[in-house]
C-alpha cells in the first residue's frame, strides 16, 4: 500500500531532530512504547499488559508483554525500559523530552516488571508515555538512529530513498498480531499537484491529508474513491515571538488578533472545514472550552489598538514552511493585517530543515505559522525557552498545579490557564487542522480521527 504525505523527515531520529515527520512514519509502526492511545484518546496498554498506580500517584509499576523482541532480534525487558527512560532523560535533545525531568528513578523488579517513580504527580507523564518521548529503545539499536531505526513494532524500515520515500517491510517475527500489509511506503511530494495526480493515476491507495480542501472537487462522487473528514488535535498557530519588543505591548497582539477574520479564513484555506479554536486546546480535551469569539473580526478596533500604542508604519517579518496550507493561511493573514497598517514579509522555508533550524530552534522571527500535532501541548506555553518566548509566572503556576492535581482540580486550572492565554494573545489561535483523508474504495482501516502524531498503519487493509 502507498500512502501521498507532504512533508518528508530530515532524518530518523526523533531524539535528536524536532517535527511531526519522524513519529509520523515511525511511532506505532515501528517503535511502541508502554502505553498508546486508542480512537478516543485515552491511554491503553501497549508494551505493558497493565499497570498499576500508587495511593499518592508518584510510583508506576508495569507488568511486561512477555516475548517481546526487537528487529535486531534482541529480546524487550525491563532492562530496556530503564534504558529508554534514562535515555531520554539524558541525551534526548528535542523539548519535548523535558516531561522525564519528573522521573526519580526506574526499578528493574524482574524481567517482565518495572517501577517507575516520580518526584511528584504528574498527570503529563503518563499521557506523554504515548508520544514518540515513550518509545522504547533497544542498546544496540541506537547507533544509527538517523537511518537504521530498531524498534518493537509490527514493521522495520526497509528502504529510505531521500527526496521522495520510505518503505515499510512487515516483520515476520512481531510479538503482537501481524498487520495485513506486507509493505507500506510512505511517498513525499512538495506539489499539491502532483500528490492529487499521483491518487488519480493509481500511484498512490492514500492521500494522508489533502493539502488544500478544493483537491477534494476531484474525489468526492467518484465510486473509486472514499473521502473521510475527521478532526486532530492539530493547532494551527499564528505564532508571535515574544522576544521581539514589538510584542511586549498586549495592545498589538490584540491589534493583530483583532484584524484576522478567522471564518473567512478557514473559508479561504479549508473552505469550512476545520474548527476555529480560541486557545491551544483541541475540543477533545477535557478542559476544552470555546474562546473563538475573544478577540472577534473587528479591524477599526485593531486600528484603535496600534494608535494607542503608537505604533505605525510597522513591517513584521514572516517567515513560514513550504507547506500549502501555511502558505495559504499566511497570504491570508498578510492580506488582514495590511488592512489595518501592518507589512508582513513572506518567506516560505523548507519544512521540516530550514524551519526547525530557523525558527523553532534559532528563534529567528517576528511571526510564522504552524500546525502544532503534538497532543495536549498547552505546556508549551509554560516554558519560556520555547520557541515563542512566551513568559507568564501566572500561566506557569496554573500548569504546574494543574499537572499535579487530580480530577476537577485539574480542569478548573487547566481551563484557567487557557482563558490567560486566550485573552493575553500568547499567540494568535487560528483554527483546527482538519483531518481530509483520500483512499482508494477498496483500503479498510484508516482511522477516522488523528489523535496521535502517528499515521498508524498497522489496521490498514483491502476490501
Amino acid at each position: 500500500m502507498t500512502i501521498g504525505f507532504t512533508a518528508e523527515p530530515a532524518s530518523l531520529d526523533f531524539t535528536t531532530d524536532d517535527g511531526v515527520a519522524i513519529p509520523e512514519v515511525l511511532l506505532t509502526n515501528v517503535y511502541e512504547g508502554l502505553v498508546e492511545l486508542d480512537a478516543d484518546g485515552e491511554v491503553r496498554p501497549a508494551l505493558a499488559e497493565s499497570w498499576d498506580v500508587s495511593d499518592d500517584r508518584r510510583t508506576y509499576t508495569f507488568q511486561l508483554q512477555p516475548d517481546v523482541t526487537f528487529s535486531d532480534g534482541e529480546s524487550f525487558t525491563a532492562e530496556d525500559v530503564k534504558f529508554s527512560i534514562e535515555r531520554a532523560q539524558e541525551e534526548w535533545t528535542i523539548s519535548v523530552a523535558d516531561v522525564m525531568d519528573v522521573v526519580d528513578s526506574v526499578t528493574v523488579d524482574s524481567p517482565t516488571e518495572v517501577t517507575v517513580e516520580l518526584s511528584q504527580p504528574s498527570n503529563a507523564w503518563l499521557y506523554a508515555m504515548t508520544t514518540r518521548v515513550g518509545a522504547m529503545f533497544s542498546p544496540t539499536g541506537v547507533d544509527n538512529l538517523d537511518t537504521d531505526p530498531v524498534g518493537t513494532g509490527p514493521y522495520e524500515v526497509a528502504d529510505w530513498t531521500r527526496g521522495d520515500s520510505i518503505t515499510l517491510q512487515r516483520r515476520d517475527d512481531y510479538w503482537g498480531e501481524r498487520p495485513a500489509m506486507e509493505t507500506v511506503e510512505f511517498r513525499y511530494f512538495d506539489d499539491e499537484n502532483a500528490l492529487n495526480n499521483a491518487m488519480l493515476t493509481g500511484d498512490l491507495d492514500v492521500i494522508s491529508n489533502v493539502a488544500a480542501a478544493e483537491s477534494l472537487d476531484q474525489f468526492t462522487g467518484d465510486d473509486r474513491y472514499q473521502v473521510i473528514e475527521g478532526t486532530t488535535n492539530g493547532e494551527v498557530v499564528l505564532a508571535l515571538n515574544h522576544d521581539r519588543d514589538v510584542f511586549s505591548d498586549k495592545r498589538v497582539r490584540r491589534a493583530i488578533a483583532h484584524a484576522i477574520d478567522q471564518e473567512a479564513l478557514l473559508e479561504t484555506v479549508w473552505s469550512g472545514h476545520g474548527e476555529l479554536i480560541g486557545s491551544m486546546v483541541p475540543p477533545t480535551d477535557p478542559w476544552y472550552e470555546d474562546l473563538s469569539d475573544v478577540h472577534p473580526h473587528d479591524p477599526e478596533r485593531a486600528e484603535e489598538l496600534l494608535e494607542e500604542a503608537g505604533v505605525t508604519d510597522l513591517t513584521l517579518d514572516f517567515p513560514v514552511p513550504n507547506l500549502p496550507y501555511a502558505m495559504d493561511t499566511a497570504q491570508v493573514v498578510q492580506s488582514d493585517l495590511a488592512e489595518v497598517g501592518i507589512t508582513t514579509e513572506i518567506e516560505p522555508l523548507e519544512f521540516p530543515a530550514v524551519w526547525l533550524e530557523d525558527v523553532f530552534t534559532g528563534h529567528d522571527y517576528d511571526m510564522t505559522v504552524i500546525q502544532h500535532s503534538e497532543g495536549r501541548d498547552m505546556p508549551t506555553f509554560g516554558d519560556p525557552d520555547y520557541y515563542w518566548g512566551y513568559d507568564n509566572e501566572e500561566v506557569q503556576d496554573l500548569l504546574d498545579r494543574a499537572d499535579r492535581s487530580g480530577g476537577d482540580e485539574r480542569v478548573e486550572h487547566m481551563r484557567h490557564a487557557a482563558d490567560i492565554l486566550a485573552t493575553d494573545v500568547a499567540a494568535v489561535f487560528l483554527y483546527l487542522q482538519p483531518m481530509l483523508v483520500v483512499a482508494d474504495s477498496e483500503v479498510e482501516g484508516l482511522p477516522e480521527n488523528r489523535v496521535s502524531e502517528s499515521f498508524d498503519v498497522t489496521g490498514l487493509s483491502r476490501g
